[in-house]
């Protein structure tokens, strides 16, 4: 698995994962819309963590810089 996330797309996926979260867990969004948005937020830790999305490697997209050697 080669990585094909940058930190600041790592960073922005953190950041709507933790808003998500607590729209959540102060109950502004409920239901199945809040259960949906929760399992996304996951998933986006969990690409953020491990700096590689699946999403990506379809649609050809790499945000991560390389080093020229």
């Amino acid at each position: 698995m080669k990585k094909n996330m940058g930190s600041y797309d790592r960073i922005i996926r953190l950041l709507i994962a933790a808003v998500v979260a607590v729209l959540y867990f102060t109950n502004v969004i409920t239901g199945t819309l809040g259960i949906v948005l929760l399992i996304i937020a996951g998933v986006f830790v969990l690409t953020s963590l491990i700096s590689f999305c699946p999403l990506y490697t379809i649609l050809g997209i790499n945000t991560c810089k390389t080093k020229n050697s």
